[in-house]
């Protein structure tokens, strides 16, 4: 039975309900997620005391920064991030224009590096990278000038339906409309020049920003999902058309909206934390004040039929901005260490800030040691002895005393090496639990010692790297793998216009409509130095075993199976312009073969014969039946002369003439 549709104030009612119950903003995650933060930045523990020892150690950083550059090095070092492979035979030249251009559109039309590096940062720091993914045709205009334009340049100049002309001046004629005494040179144009075009937009989600329903276990299955952000009134005109601010209610930036998790971030430096508390912070200028835009994703029954569909309601405050029915829901997210049946997994901040704790502690107690070493505790006589000299240290520093043994030093315990093997013990926990050891950081003498082969340190390396090496698997397969499918869906089904880019050094027409709706896609990655050495290594085997089979005449090897091997050599190596060193075989030029020419000439040779043949036999029959003409006209000549001598009963001589 169908129901009636729900009013904008119950929309309303039921976005702030799925906000206040969601994860993400000032709940449980949060509160870990800004703790992460506050121990990757060094900030003090508040258990601190004065005039002791408030030593802060960093594992939670040196941790995270020692695993970015190998997840770095294995996404972003090749010119092919993902691989889309073909469904069938006719689909290999899309598959392969499909590969090529999904990773331009990631890396050249988009900063790829930096949202790799943000993503990953934010997933090893805070649980979860979010990025945002969407078709982007929003408007574009440029400001251009231009002077001493003549009458043809001016016509060429405007005729382009995408200028629109601002202010013009013609030769003698002033900005304010008078007359100069004096003609100027040229026309004075400013214009403004449309440079809209649809095209990809992908960026990264702070992931306070980022809310989602608690029962959720993905992105696309949740009920609800959002995007908070803050906006300027400019920025909310551009996207939804004019606005009045009075009708924004309820939406207003202010400080105290602010969440600790997002405050944490800039603690550091004090740099981003502070706004603005009204709607005019700049005097009258309203167009620079600041509102939370709430982009909500949620599954309701909106047009009362009975099934929930997927739609993009925007507000700010209880005023509606948008509400539409949409395909998917444009985030993707990714975690370093999945849990089963859970959307939020666990950062390796998670896995190290008690670490941190511990060997804070730890320190903190060496170090007042060694300072009452080196500036121990007193006891003194009260009244026996000056105590402004005493407090004052310095090199041969002198005491003034009333009577003997007035000031005594108190005795203070030495330093244990146990308390140096409890360091080395919270190490080795910190290794087994990220994978981040001295010898994925550069080998140690004992390594070098113990592990005399390259075979032996490639294997220790391998183990020591098998734990980054399932972050980066998890990244593979789940973040970023959807992320490039995500990419194809959209300018397979948004982009409609040929497009002409620069792939591989070659300009190449694109038109992603024409090419199959859904492709395979595979994540490229590689496992780091030491398995980089061990592909050359069997690269290098390979190439040569194909050389020999070549040069033996085995046919098991083509010119086009050499080229490949050939070519994943040199990208092991680190080059990228393979063509700058290798010629595909496929795109090379055909030489000529002395066989194949022997060949023709003989074909050529044998046709000539066989013509020569043919015509001799044609000669043969013009030259019987010309025979056969002649017999035939003797025959009836004399049948001619046998009937003249009946009817005359004389001999009659009939000859052709």
């Amino acid at each position: 039975m169908a129901k009636e549709k729900i009013t904008e104030d119950e929309l309303v009612a039921r976005i702030d309900q799925e906000i206040t119950d969601s994860l993400g903003y000032g709940d449980e995650v949060s509160l870990q997620r800004e703790r992460a933060m506050e121990y990757y930045y060094g900030e003090p523990f508040g258990n601190e005391v004065e005039g002791r020892s408030q030593f802060i150690d960093s594992t939670v950083q040196d941790t995270i920064e020692w695993i970015k550059p190998t997840l770095m090095r294995i996404f972003a070092s090749g010119d092919q991030m993902v691989t889309f492979n073909p469904v069938g035979p006719e689909d290999v030249d899309s598959a392969k224009q499909a590969t090529d251009y999904i990773n331009h559109i990631f890396m050249k039309d988009n900063p790829g590096w930096e949202i790799l590096y943000a993503w990953f940062t934010d997933a090893l720091l805070q649980k979860n990278g979010i990025v945002k993914v969407w078709w982007d045709e929003s408007e574009e205009w440029n400001r251009e000038e231009y002077k001493g334009l003549d009458e043809m340049e001016l016509q060429s100049l405007i005729s382009d339906p995408r200028v629109e002309v601002i202010e013009h001046t013609s030769p003698g004629m002033e900005l304010d409309g008078s007359y100069s005494e004096g003609e100027s040179e040229g026309h004075h144009v400013v214009i403004s020049r449309d440079m809209s075009k649809g095209r990809v937009h992908v960026e990264n989600v702070p992931p306070d920003e980022f809310l989602i329903s608690r029962a959720s276990k993905a992105i696309q299955d949740a009920r609800f999902t959002c995007h908070r952000v803050k906006k300027t009134l400019t920025e909310l005109r551009e996207i939804y058309g004019d606005l009045d601010p009075e009708d924004l209610t309820g939406g207003i930036y202010g400080d105290h909206e602010f969440s600790g998790e997002r405050e944490s971030r800039y603690v550091f430096d004090n740099s981003g934390s502070a706004g603005f508390n009204n709607e005019t912070p700049f005097g009258s200028d309203d167009s620079l004040s600041e509102y939370w835009l709430h982009e909500c994703f949620m599954r309701v029954d909106f047009d009362g039929d009975g099934i929930a569909e997927l739609r993009k309601v925007c507000l700010v405050g209880s005023t509606v901005l948008a509400n539409e029915e949409i395909d998917r829901i444009p985030f993707v997210s990714l975690t370093p260490i999945r849990i089963p049946h859970k959307f939020f997994g666990l950062s390796v901040a998670d896995l190290t800030m008690d670490l941190q704790l511990i060997k804070s502690t730890l320190m903190r107690n060496l170090m007042d040691n060694m300072y009452n070493q080196n500036f121990g505790r007193y006891a003194v006589l009260e009244g026996q002895a000056n105590l402004d000299d005493l407090l004052t240290q310095r090199p041969g520093g002198i005491v003034r005393v009333k009577s003997p043994n007035a000031v005594m030093p108190l005795a203070t315990p030495p330093l244990q090496n146990y308390s140096f093997q409890m360091l080395q013990y919270l190490d080795s926990i910190r290794e087994s639990r990220s994978g981040v050891s001295s010898s994925t950081q550069g080998l140690n003498e004992d390594a070098l010692k113990s592990h005399t082969t390259a075979t032996a340190v490639a294997q220790v390396m391998t183990a020591a790297q098998a734990r980054v090496e399932l972050i980066a698997r998890n990244f593979a397969e789940t973040g970023v793998k959807e992320l490039m499918n995500v990419i194809y869906e959209l300018v397979q089904k948004n982009q409609d216009k040929q497009r002409v880019v620069l792939l591989n050094n070659q300009w190449v027409p694109v038109r992603p409509d024409m090419w199959r709706d859904k492709m395979d896609c595979s994540v490229s990655v590689g496992l780091g130095h030491g398995n980089r050495d061990q592909q050359l290594m069997h690269l290098s085997s390979m190439l040569q075993f194909a050389t020999q089979a070549m040069s033996g005449g085995l046919s098991i090897v083509t010119e086009q199976n050499l080229y490949n091997m050939g070519a994943a050599l040199i990208k092991n190596m680190g080059f990228q312009n393979v063509q700058d060193f290798l010629t595909d075989p496929a795109q090379a030029p055909q030489k000529p073969n002395p066989d194949q020419d022997i060949k023709q000439s003989e074909l050529q040779l044998k046709k000539g014969e066989l013509d020569v043949k043919i015509a001799e036999v044609q000669i043969k029959q013009q030259k019987l039946q010309m025979e056969a003409a002649e017999a035939q006209v003797d025959a009836q000549l004399k049948m001619a002369e046998i009937q003249i001598e009946r009817e005359q009963k004389r001999p009659v001589a009939i000859g052709a003439t």
